[in-house]
């Protein structure tokens, strides 16, 4: 008797683990990077949110802005997509509306990997990118701006 209850339990405590992985009960938060040159250090979440929409264009100083973003399914992408309150298909439709009345060129870098936008965002003026904070290491050559006053990390951080 006792035997059968000890092993209902273990079933039952390795199901909540299973079905609540630790992923789900934390939350990492996602870093806005710029290329090292841009003088910007702050911005606010409704900047960001103008800026990732397309609706600003350009840095203080007339350097044009360069989204690069990463792709659909990734996490980072989905915070994107909570920071402008769309759906995967609302963001492609509204990029393809951007582009058909002429408010953009094209949309924004799309690209499948951290390395990928750690690169392209070091390499080109005026570039701003969405990366997961744990990943940067000091030895990396990115520049991590706050968003409210806040960096990754600091209570009260916006983007997850």
């Amino acid at each position: 008797m006792k035997k059968a209850t000890v092993i209902c339990r273990l079933i039952a405590a390795a199901s909540l683990v299973i079905l609540v992985p630790p992923a789900m009960t934390q939350s990492t938060d996602i870093a806005v990077i710029v290329n090292p040159g841009n003088p910007v250090g702050n911005l606010s979440t409704a900047e960001l949110r103008k800026i990732f929409a397309g609706e600003k264009r350009s840095w203080p100083g007339g350097n044009p802005i360069k989204l690069v973003v990463r792709s659909p399914g990734c996490h980072e992408r989905m915070s994107l997509l909570r920071l402008l309150g769309m759906s995967e298909s609302d963001y492609k439709q509204y990029w393809k509306a951007q582009i058909f009345r002429g408010e953009a060129d094209a949309e924004p870098m799309t690209l499948p990997s951290f390395g990928m936008v750690k690169e392209a965002v070091t390499a080109l003026s005026g570039a701003i990118g969405l990366v997961e904070a744990q990943s940067i290491r000091p030895e990396m050559y990115m520049k991590v701006i706050k968003v409210d006053g806040r960096l990754p990390g600091d209570a009260g951080y916006p983007l997850h």
